[in-house]
Order: structure tokens, then C-alpha cells, then sequence
């Protein structure tokens, strides 16, 4: 995965989102906005942002960004972003750093990059994800990458979601597992973050999310199979939960069918997203003795993912591993392919 492939995030389209605090000149200038009338907004602001109000110097960051009411210029926004920022403006601080990797300052971005995916922020979290995957600029760290970029993948980051998959085919079970439990955290502890922060009014206007280019996931040292680069051991983070251990068949319990060719294959459940598929396939691979050893098969269509895995040779196979799945909690039907 190579951080050259992650430009352009935040090109037109990135998410508008502008401080309107009580104080009365600072609403005015947004109002202005909201109306159209952005060089009556950026008047209205500019003073104010050069006597320090932070919530007037991140929206001439946003202005300066966009080029509405002044002329499009980057370095001016990083300015003023870095303004708001330095007086703890969060939203600031998110935006400085992605428009500072974008303008290709990508070391002095990943500091506020690595602080902004701690708030939850999706492009922020897929950046850095790739950036640990690849142990480019930061260390390598397989199992934070892999939770970072499974919660840009849970917030609708379709980019980051295509990076899951290419990075299934090189981190082993037991770190996805691990990443799985963190990324639960992780989202534990945006929630708290969010209740914390300093509640400021609704948003404005919003605009669709700037699309970030499908990252290339192959080791930067070599395209070999995963044997051929061991993966590293990740330093103990505190958010990490404990790797859960693998359900093991008893001789109480019928063994399950080894994989095999076959025309049958189990249906585990149907979802609206992708990545709730995947979370759940992760999941049941630890609980259930053998599961990993089969093909998951990950469709979409109609706007519903339907989760499969095999393939099984005949409908009794399929019936056992069914019995195995839904005693681990989940749905299960057999299915004649």
C-alpha cells in the first residue's frame, strides 16, 4: 500500500462544515454564507479572526480552502486552520492536517493526521491506517492499521473498505482478530470524545465527502504471499482487548466437515453494509473451531451483502457447519450452489 496513491483528500467536495458560535458578528458572517453572499461572510469574519476568535479563523480557513469570497489558496487556510488549531479548535486541527498531507507536507501532516483518527475522524483514519500498514513514516503496526481502517470502513468510506480486502490477503487471522477488538474500542472511545467536546451549533451546510483514492496494499518490499514477509508484533496498546481464544471441537461435539470442492456453501446473514460482514466473519473465525479454513464469500447486490462461506460437499457438511455457527450465536442456512 503505498501513500502515493492517497492524494487528493480533500479536493471539491470534502465536508463543509463552518463555526457559527452565539457571538453575534461570527452568526452573521455564517448566515452570509448560508445565503450565497461568501465575500460579505469573509468581510464579516476576517476581523474578527485577526483579533484570535478561532471559530472566525477556522471558517477563513474553510474559505481560503474552497476560494469562496477570496481566491483559492492553500497556504492561506493552512494558516489560519493552524490559528484555530493552536487554541484547541478540533475541527481545525482535522482539517490542517488533511489539507497539509494533500499539499504534500505528509510528515508534518501525521501528527495532527494520528490525532484526528483518535476523534474518529474516517479520512483521517484511513490515512494513517495505510501509513502503519505499510510502516511508512510511523512504525509498522498491522493490528492499529487494520482497526483504523475497519472504522473508516464502518463510517461509509468505501476506499477504506476496498483496503480491508487487499489487507486480508497479508495480516493473519489472529492480528485481524485483535484489530477487530481495538476497533471496538476505538469507536468506545470517539463516543467519549464527542460527549466532551464543547457542544457548538448545527452545521450550516455540508457537502458529499471528497473521495480518497483506493490505496495499492501489496508490502512495499515485495508482491510475495504472506509467508514470504512475517508479520510484525505490534508494541501492547491500551486499547487492544485480549485475544479472544479459538473455540476447539470437543469429543461431545460433531466434528466439523474439512473444506473441500463441492456444490454447497452456508449462508451466514444478510447486511446493509459491507464491513458488518466482515466484522462478523472475523468474529465467528475465533469462536468456531475450523471456520477459518473455509472461503468467505462476500456479495453485494441490490443493495444487501450476503455472507457465504465454503465450498461443502454434500447438504450434510453443510447442515454440520451450520450446527457449529449458530451455537456461536449466529444465523445459518445451507445453500445448494
Amino acid at each position: 500500500m503505498s501513500m502515493k496513491h492517497i492524494c487528493g483528500v480533500l479536493a471539491a467536495g470534502a465536508v463543509l462544515i463552518l463555526a457559527q458560535p452565539a457571538l453575534a458578528d461570527v452568526k452573521a458572517g455564517v448566515d452570509a454564507w448560508q445565503q450565497g453572499d461568501y465575500v460579505k461572510a469573509v468581510a464579516i469574519w476576517q476581523p474578527l479572526a485577526q483579533s484570535g476568535d478561532p471559530d472566525a479563523q477556522f471558517n477563513m480557513g474553510q474559505a481560503y480552502k474552497l476560494g469562496r469570497g477570496v481566491k483559492t489558496d492553500p497556504s492561506a487556510a493552512i494558516d489560519w486552520y493552524g490559528k484555530a488549531a493552536r487554541q484547541g479548535h478540533a475541527r481545525a486541527e482535522d482539517n490542517l492536517g488533511l489539507l497539509m498531507f494533500q499539499q504534500g507536507d505528509r510528515a508534518g501532516a501525521l501528527p495532527y493526521l494520528q490525532r484526528a483518527a483518535e476523534r474518529g475522524e474516517p479520512r483521517a483514519q484511513y490515512i494513517v491506517g495505510t501509513a502503519l500498514f505499510n510502516g511508512d513514516l510511523t512504525a509498522k503496526n498491522w493490528v492499529r492499521a487494520y482497526a483504523l481502517m475497519t472504522r473508516a470502513s464502518e463510517s461509509g468510506l468505501a476506499q477504506a473498505t476496498a483496503s480491508l480486502r487487499q489487507m486480508d490477503k497479508y495480516i493473519p487471522q489472529d492480528q485481524r482478530n485483535q484489530a477487530v477488538a481495538m476497533a471496538r474500542s476505538i469507536g468506545q472511545q470517539n463516543s467519549s470524545l464527542a460527549a466532551d467536546e464543547p457542544r457548538r451549533p448545527a452545521p450550516v451546510m455540508r457537502e458529499a465527502p471528497a473521495p480518497v483514492r483506493s490505496a495499492q496494499l501489496p508490502p512495499s518490499a515485495s508482491s510475495a504471499p504472506r509467508t514470504a514477509e512475517p508479520a510484525p508484533r505490534p508494541a501492547p496498546a491500551k486499547t487492544a482487548a485480549a485475544k479472544p481464544p479459538e473455540a476447539r471441537p470437543t469429543a461431545s461435539k460433531p466434528a466439523l466437515p474439512k473444506p473441500a470442492s463441492g456444490g454447497w456453501r452456508v449462508q451466514i446473514g444478510a447486511f446493509s453494509a459491507e464491513a458488518r460482514a466482515r466484522t462478523l466473519w472475523t468474529q465467528l473465525s475465533a469462536k468456531v473451531g475450523g471456520l477459518s479454513g473455509y472461503q468467505p464469500y462476500i456479495m453485494t447486490s441490490g443493495g444487501v451483502t450476503r455472507l457465504q462461506a465454503g465450498p461443502l460437499a454434500s447438504s450434510a457438511d453443510a447442515t454440520r457447519l451450520c450446527s457449529a455457527i449458530k451455537a456461536a450465536g449466529a444465523e445459518c442456512m445451507p445453500k445448494k450452489m
